[in-house]
């Protein structure tokens, strides 16, 4: 079991404190696992499992809680004879209706010490913000980074050198159950397959009553195929008119708005560097695992540029980023990375051998006048690690750097 320590480094401080802990991420990106190393380190502290109340909604042992008031009972019912301290884990919390009732409760009476999982980005968002005022912390999970996917392979006894690793990890991505596979690409497709349409199917049609499934296909791989590319609901809306196929823009945005939801891909907006503020359109949409690709569109030698981007978005928000796309005059910065007072412009691509490629990256990165970090990645190799105060990364070693 790989111990993700960035994680584990976030929730320690707040274990045993009055504030629930949230993990939220895509489904099966660790979540689960993650909760059962929380368990491991709770014991190691000498409380008995016996204090622990686990509820994990994808079990069918557990069905029978649909609502607040079941979870309200069902807990009352494990703490009721004792006058200790349990410690609740409720995964897949989204799947019990009203839920942040319950949980507001169990907090306001100071017997369980809670952590919830969930797979959708609004779940602390209206209800449980309104109700908690602020009394939760959340610990945003992504799928294994390039690091942990060398880790784990090593675990999972593939000894594999940087570059198949690397070439494996841009083909399938970062979920973890793809190692307990072997790795042959009919094998991972039907995994990841079966993992995007439960998604698909209960995080977005079942949720959100879509009927039109075709036009949600149709716009999803329309958000594949174009990842890390600027786009609109505007034009997608006219692609999806030129398929003969009538679509409203303020469809388009809503079932935008149900994949990000349902954290199968992320939104991330334009800044505008010289102006100092964000801009309201033409933004880009990456996936929360690049494996999505492999098992809709395929894996194509055209779409590894986009790849790249992808990779590099995730690790950044693994590490704790708040990333947005950069605009400075007419040009375009792939990512503006903050966190606290640190500030990064990171250009991605995948070579540059080429001098107009060279120009074409360091340009929009040597007339930004601040002197916050500026960085290009690329795959080659003994790059001038120094161009005009600009630092260039090989992209592998950048992501194996913790």
């Amino acid at each position: 079991m790989l111990q993700r320590n960035q994680y584990l480094d976030a929730i320690l401080p707040f274990i045993d404190k009055p504030v629930i802990k949230a993990i939220t991420g895509v489904r099966r990106s660790g979540k689960s696992t993650f909760l059962q190393q929380i368990m491991d380190i709770l014991e190691t502290k000498n409380v008995s499992s016996n204090r622990f109340i686990y509820i994990n909604k994808e079990l069918l042992e557990f069905d029978s809680i649909k609502n607040y008031i079941d979870l309200h009972t069902y807990v009352k019912n494990h703490i009721k004879n004792s006058n200790e301290k349990f410690y609740l884990f409720i995964d897949e919390i989204q799947e019990i209706e009203s839920w942040e009732k319950a949980v507001a409760s169990f907090l306001a009476e100071k017997r369980t010490d809670i952590y919830i999982t969930g797979s959708n980005a609004r779940l602390l968002s209206t209800e449980l913000a309104t109700l908690l005022s602020g009394r939760y912390i959340e610990i945003k999970m992504q799928t294994f980074t390039f690091r942990e996917f060398k880790e784990i392979s090593l675990l999972s006894g593939k000894s594999l050198t940087n570059d198949d690793a690397f070439n494996t990890f841009v083909k399938y991505g970062g979920f973890p159950g793809i190692h307990m596979l072997e790795w042959k690409d009919e094998a991972v497709r039907q995994y990841l397959r079966a993992l995007y349409s439960t998604i698909i199917l209960k995080d977005v049609v079942v949720r959100y009553n879509i009927r039109d499934t075709y036009l949600l296909e149709k716009i999803t791989n329309y958000l594949i195929s174009n990842c890390g590319n600027i786009t609109s609901s505007n034009k997608i809306s006219d692609f999806i008119k030129s398929q003969q196929r009538k679509v409203s823009i303020e469809t388009v945005q809503n079932y935008i708005s149900y994949l990000c939801n349902a954290l199968f891909s992320y939104q991330i907006k334009r800044y505008d560097i010289k102006g100092k503020r964000h801009l309201e359109s033409l933004e880009k949409y990456f996936l929360s695992d690049v494996g999505f690709r492999f098992t809709s569109l395929g894996y194509t030698p055209e779409s590894y540029s986009g790849q790249l981007e992808n990779i590099v978005l995730l690790e950044l928000l693994s590490r704790g980023y708040q990333v947005f796309i950069g605009k400075i005059n007419e040009l375009e910065v792939d990512f503006i990375a903050e966190k606290g007072a640190e500030k990064i412009y990171l250009q991605v691509c995948s070579t540059l051998i080429d001098s107009k490629v060279v120009d074409r990256e360091y340009k929009s990165l040597e007339i930004i006048n601040d002197h916050f970090p500026k960085i290009v990645l690329s795959m080659d190799e003994g790059f001038e690690t120094n161009y005009k105060g600009i630092k260039w990364y090989n992209l592998k070693d950048f992501l194996l750097t913790k």
